[in-house]
């Protein structure tokens, strides 16, 4: 083991490029080679000065991202080279990823490239590397290429994606792509749903698993674009000003698989909607596969052209519903396996009721928690979560009221708004009851016996039969469940 110098002096040049390079070492065997290529790479040691080490990087994006990613580790591997770091200072230049940097240890290029993911650019991680042994890279590129594609994130594979009714279908489609692209019926492949319930993640899952695939099986040249439709606008406009479309156009007709994410947004563009059209066409009918994803199915996207709207709709279709309360309790439990920090199963129930609009909210919430925990050194607890998330808590809260759930479900069975506190035990009466007090209880935070006491003075033990039933109901029976999920999404909108 090698022993910690303190810097009493400046290290030599030679002694600091060593321990960085050393360090850069220890974090890819840490974290992985995709994931050091794609975050960690791009750093440049700058300088060491007492209590400081100033690391710069080419875009903010990069710089957050590795502040609160890596920030810790960092800090943690200099402070076992040199004891008398206290700081590391992470900086943004943007040429940094073309200065020379120090060696990295079993690296064939030492000099990393800038990443433009924060300008919307292609990432170019480890090019050279990446192109002397033909692999594909995270960016897109192989053989040295030109790509338009964006960067994936290593966060976002199959592994990582929790799998439950409202998603399993639109996972079993992603995964037979990944498998075999372009298999007939498949091509194009159309995932919809609303915000944060996993469309982006599956599609990121499809490029990663038919990389790897691709390059197992020795097809380095096998190419996956990916980009938003907002970038894809955005680059084709580029291209017509610096008169280079004959350049756009043959980088995306050259790759074996491309993905749009968030179609929605080409709706109004029709110069931009032309383009993709003919790229779409050119790449169907060359074999290749399309992935594409939006908020809305085909049918339902207002100002795309008929003729796109078909092509679109030819494929497989597959949408991703609202998540359901054991869905988001299965995704919270993966989490905080990842994450390594206990977390009682009270407080991973509590968050999978009050936070059901979508995904990206939920995992906000408990990376907070996580990250509070770690700062402090304390404990996740009950009363802990809803101090840390009060504003969180607070917003949701505000969406519904119980008068509003009332309303809302009457309207939906086709019932007197009175019959919710009338006395009427009849089941087409009593089952709507017993979801409108399921749903107070999931999206207000109100107690089970001021619950019972809107509807009709009811005591909280009939609040309680009536969430467990409705709970049961769901697993039993999906129709019913879909319904209850639709009432949700109505009153959370």
């Amino acid at each position: 083991m090698e022993k910690a110098v303190g810097p009493s002096s400046p290290p030599a040049s030679a002694q600091l490029a060593e321990v960085w390079a050393r360090i850069r070492g220890r974090l890819r065997e840490e974290f992985g080679e995709v994931e050091y290529r794609t975050w960690l790479r791009q750093m440049t040691l700058s300088s060491l000065q007492g209590e400081e080490v100033v690391i710069v990087l080419p875009t903010r994006f990069l710089r957050d991202w590795v502040r609160s990613h890596y920030g810790d580790r960092l800090q943690a591997l200099w402070r076992a080279e040199y004891p008398s770091v206290r700081r590391i200072e992470l900086r943004v230049v943007p040429e940094a990823g073309r200065r020379d940097a120090p060696a990295d240890p079993d690296e064939p290029e030492a000099r990393p490239q800038p990443n433009g993911h924060a300008e919307g650019r292609a990432g170019s991680v480890g090019p050279r590397a990446a192109e002397q042994r033909h692999e594909p890279r995270a960016d897109g590129r192989v053989d040295g290429r030109a790509d338009w594609s964006a960067p994936l994130d290593p966060r976002f594979t199959f592994d990582t994606f929790v799998v439950g009714k409202p998603n399993e279908f639109a996972h079993a489609c992603a995964r037979r792509v990944a498998e075999r692209p372009a298999s007939p019926g498949f091509n194009p492949l159309f995932l919809y749903g609303g915000v944060g319930l996993g469309k982006t993640h599956l599609m990121h899952a499809i490029a990663w698993a038919i990389r790897e695939r691709g390059a197992q099986d020795g097809r380095g040249s096998l190419t996956v674009a990916y980009m938003s439709a907002e970038k894809f606008m955005y680059r084709f406009i580029a291209a017509l000003r610096s008169q280079s479309t004959m350049e756009f156009k043959e980088s995306l007709r050259s790759v074996d698989v491309l993905l749009i994410d968030d179609l929605q947004f080409l709706i109004g563009k029709d110069n931009t909607q032309e383009e993709f059209f003919h790229t779409f066409n050119a790449l169907v009918d060359a074999g290749k596969q399309i992935i594409v994803s939006s908020d809305k199915p085909p049918a339902d996207l207002a100002g795309i052209e008929d003729r796109l709207r078909t092509r679109l709709g030819q494929g497989m279709v597959a949408d991703l519903h609202a998540t359901t309360y054991e869905l988001r309790i299965s995704i919270l439990q993966a989490k905080v396996q990842q994450a390594g920090v206990p977390v009682p199963d009270k407080v991973l129930e509590f968050l999978s009721h009050k936070i059901t609009s979508n995904v990206r909210e939920l995992e906000g919430a408990l990376n907070r928690l996580i990250a509070h925990a770690n700062l402090f050194g304390r404990p996740v607890t009950m009363e802990g979560a809803q101090e840390v998330l009060h504003d969180v808590l607070r917003a949701h809260d505000r969406r519904v009221t119980i008068e509003e759930i009332q309303k809302r479900v009457a309207e939906h069975y086709n019932i007197r708004l009175s019959d919710m506190s009338s006395p009427r035990r009849a089941r087409n009466v009593a089952r709507p009851r017993q979801v409108a007090m399921y749903l107070a209880k999931q999206l207000t935070t109100r107690s089970l016996p001021e619950i019972g006491r809107r509807f009709g003075g009811r005591d909280h033990t009939t609040v309680m039969h009536a969430v467990s039933r409705v709970a049961e109901l769901m697993q039993q029976d999906s129709a019913f469940a879909e319904d209850v999920e639709l009432l949700r999404r109505m009153l959370e909108t």
